[in-house]
């Protein structure tokens, strides 16, 4: 069974689609193949297409996937239709044929002058854009033109229709119209590639593009003639040099003219007056004239035989020997007059009210629709009538419809006449109908990929209606609706009607709560994106979708999200993307040393054994980042900033705690050394003089001389005045020797323990507070200090030295000195006061 198109047994009021009467359903065809219930499994349409260099793989279940082509299996190379190729593509692209006998086709009036100057300008390879009022003739023009113009250029004439149509889409179908490439969709430079060596005539009918875009689209094909066809508000192109040709309406005599033509037959009197004035009233716009014709029409059937109207089919051909209605009495010698002139000037609902109810139907969902009318063969079902799809025949011959590509529009002016007599009261009802049986339409398995890229534009108006809708379950009918129709959208290569359907999508599953089908949407998205050149629109959706997924615990769905995202990452280049990286390309760290230390301190040694005064802490950094074509790698990720961060962090925290280690075990041995123990170290500690702000560096001044050592590099015997007495700015002894001698630090006199007989005064040299910059020397021994008296002769040395620390028993003669004098406090180096 094919929904699109039925046999003639198939009409019947048994089929499972939305509209049917519920009967019973016909059995399958093959016994032992796969039922199509309700209890059946849907049937999965996978399909396989390559849009540039990625292989797109339209999943409908979990998200479509897309990876890089694999080396020797590209897409074959685009080849040019045959001319027999080109006729089946444009017979098949054109509207169907409605059901029932030819509507006449109205002659072309009036345009001989504008006819030959468009052939003309078109000749000489000028593009054209012709503009005049909806219902003016525009498309009947460009058919006459473009039969003119079969010979003129090597790729013959393309017909387009850019209603809803983009920049991109018009190259894209121009593309398709000439090349044949099956399952492939050219990538941005292949596809200018491609179009820049057409050379057609191009007929674009509703153009809906200006500007910036419509000078992309010209500059995009410099070998074509265009001839666009746009309402007189339509923006010309900036750049584009477009002859402008406008298409004014028809005299009072072709007017007239045309009318006899759709009547078939002349005129009276009273007609006459009656046409002038509504050529006056409609400024001469054909379409009017047309409509006109048929309500003459109506009322000569009328007038002749008031028995062909019947309350279910209006004037609907009975078949042979059936018989007719009996006479209503009250119809007898009533006379039908002329319609009003309101009432010709907008013949709508006029036509309408003597159409069939399946007609009258069908016009309330093309209302619904925003304008779009249904494909014959949806009608049966959405009517629910068997014979529904003659009703296409009806409406094209009052005028009421108009041709827009592959599928029929209500005509210009005609939707805001029904809308304004209650045929929009029940529009959200068809629409939601409509978007019911879509759904269930587009993802039956008998539905090629091609026959729902036709009927997208009334899809997507379906869908248009619905979201915005507060009606309880339209959002939802929505969802499913896009659900359904955007893989075989995809995969149909109507990719502007992909984006549009999954936009709605989303949004009908924000508003309804559905969190699972707004993850696949943006998953979509973000796919599609990616195939379109849009990295950063890419990473935004599918970010948002892995999510959405993770909190689902969609494990499948979150995977091919992962997937589409470090191809992100790997064709951008500058992102990293979340994973795991594989084993050895984890980035190096750098170990940077501080200036003035080895590089890598004491070769051979660990590092909490190293000496702390002998090297400064190493400083751990990662490696400065390559530039973006370096870090790209071709077949994986890369590792991320994040995990760079993270493995300095551990680094550091690993050397914070030997070094935390070292301070402790530092700590611990200088803690030992109580004011009553003897045990004197040669460590250097902090100063303690209030006015010291700084730490002097651990290293000598240069031209000074250690203590015990002469300047030829000999050990003296008597330690210099420096070694024992050496006052600081401040002139306050050093709390160690107070406490030594009894005294109270900061004076002179002796504490209630001491003594305070006078020590022979000691010279001593006042030198300024040592800088940071300076360093002192190495403390004495402590034998040397306890043995030898001090030497009051001052010695050259610029850097004070420190003297030993006594213990608190120590008396002697040496203590009483130290105690009397000014004695500096000692001060270390950074490192000694890291320890």
């Amino acid at each position: 069974m094919d929904p699109t198109h039925r046999e003639t047994e198939e009409h019947g009021q048994g089929h499972d689609g939305p509209g049917g009467q519920g009967g019973a359903r016909r059995p399958s065809r093959d016994s032992g193949g796969p039922d199509f219930g309700p209890g059946a499994p849907q049937q999965v349409r996978v399909v396989q297409l390559t849009a540039g260099d990625l292989l797109l793989t339209v999943n409908p279940v979990d998200g479509s996937e897309v990876e890089a082509v694999p080396p020797g299996s590209g897409p074959a190379a685009p080849v040019r239709r045959t001319p027999a190729e080109r006729a089946d593509h444009e017979r098949a692209g054109a509207p169907p044929v409605p059901a029932g006998p030819p509507a006449p086709q109205p002659p072309l009036l009036e345009r001989e002058e504008e006819r030959e100057r468009l052939v003309r300008l078109l000749a000489r390879g000028r593009s054209v854009r012709l503009t005049g009022q909806p219902g003016s003739g525009r498309t009947a023009l460009l058919e006459a033109v473009a039969a003119d113009c079969a010979d003129l250029a090597p790729d013959g004439v393309v017909r387009l229709n850019g209603r809803g149509r983009t920049a991109g889409d018009l190259l894209h179908a121009l593309f398709d119209t000439v090349y044949a490439a099956p399952a492939h969709r050219p990538d941005r430079d292949e596809l200018l590639a491609h179009v820049r060596s057409i050379g057609a005539v191009v007929t674009i009918d509703d153009l809906e593009i200006g500007g910036a875009a419509l000078d992309e689209l010209l500059a995009a094909t410099p070998e074509c003639a265009f001839l666009l066809a746009a309402a007189s508000d339509a923006a010309p192109g900036v750049e584009a040099h477009l002859e402008e040709v406008l298409l004014a309406g028809l005299g009072r005599g072709a007017s007239l003219t045309l009318l006899e033509k759709v009547v078939e037959r002349p005129l009276t009197e009273e007609e006459r007056n009656w046409a002038g004035d509504l050529w006056f009233e409609s400024e001469g716009l054909p379409l009017r004239f047309v409509q006109a014709g048929s309500l003459l029409v109506q009322r000569d059937r009328l007038r002749a035989a008031p028995e062909a109207l019947d309350d279910a089919d209006y004037f609907q051909p009975r078949p042979e020997g059936a018989p007719s209605a009996p006479v209503p009495a009250a119809a007898e010698g009533v006379e039908t007059p002329l319609p009003s002139l309101g009432e010709g000037a907008a013949p709508a609902l006029l036509l309408a009210s003597r159409l069939s109810e399946a007609a009258r139907a069908t016009l309330r969902f093309a209302v619904a629709l925003g304008g779009e009318v249904p494909h014959q063969a949806h009608l049966p079902a959405l009517v629910g009538d068997t014979h529904a799809d003659a009703a296409l025949g009806e409406l094209a011959t009052c005028g009421l419809l108009s041709p827009a590509g592959p599928r029929y529009r209500l005509a210009a002016g005609t939707l805001a006449q029904l809308e304004a007599g209650g045929y929009a009261d029940d529009a959200a009802a068809h629409a939601r109908t409509a978007a019911q049986h879509y759904a269930w339409w587009a993802s039956h398995p008998s539905v090629t990929p091609q026959r729902a890229v036709a009927e997208a534009d009334a899809i997507v108006a379906a869908l248009a209606r619905l979201v915005p809708a507060e009606e309880a379950g339209a959002a939802s009918a929505a969802v499913l609706l896009a659900r359904s129709a955007s893989p075989a959208f995809a995969a149909g290569l109507g990719w502007g009607a992909w984006e549009r359907a999954l936009r709605m999508g989303q949004e009908a599953a924000r508003i309804a709560g559905e969190v699972a089908e707004e993850a696949y949407f943006h998953h979509e998205l973000g796919v599609l994106a990616l195939c379109t050149g849009n990295p950063d629109r890419a990473r935004a959706e599918l970010e948002t979708s892995i999510g959405m997924r993770g909190v689902l615990a969609d494990r499948s769905g979150a995977v091919a999200g992962r997937r589409a995202l470090a191809l992100v990452a790997d064709r951008s280049g500058d992102f990293a993307p979340p994973v795991r990286p594989a084993p050895g390309d984890e980035a190096p760290l750098v170990l940077q040393d501080a200036p003035g230390t080895p590089p890598a301190g004491v070769a051979g040694v660990p590092s909490f054994l190293r000496n702390p005064a002998e090297e400064r802490p190493t400083v751990v950094s990662p490696q400065p980042a390559a530039a973006p074509a370096a870090r790209k790698r071709a077949g994986g990720t890369v590792l991320g900033g994040a995990r760079r961060n993270l493995a300095a962090a551990g680094a550091g925290a690993l050397l914070i705690a030997v070094l935390g280690t070292v301070v402790t075990l530092g700590v611990t041995a200088d803690g030992g050394d109580e004011p009553g123990s003897r045990n004197v170290t040669t460590e250097q500690t902090a100063t303690e003089d209030p006015d010291d702000d700084g730490l002097p560096a651990d290293e000598p001044a240069e031209g000074s001389v250690p203590a015990g050592e002469t300047t030829g590099g000999e050990t003296s015997a008597t330690p210099s005045a420096s070694d024992s007495a050496s006052p600081g700015a401040s002139g306050s002894p050093s709390p160690s020797a107070s406490a030594s001698d009894g005294t109270t630090p900061g004076t002179d006199e002796p504490t209630d323990g001491g003594s305070s007989s006078p020590a022979e005064p000691t010279p001593t040299r006042t030198s300024p507070r040592p800088t940071e910059t300076e360093s002192e020397s190495p403390s004495p021994t402590p034998s040397e200090s306890e043995s030898e008296s001090p030497d009051p002769t001052p010695t050259d040395d610029t850097s004070p030295v420190p003297p030993p620390q006594n213990s608190s028993s120590a008396a002697g003669p040496v203590e009483s000195a130290g105690a009397s004098a000014d004695v500096p406090a000692k001060s270390g180096g950074p490192d000694e006061t890291a320890v």
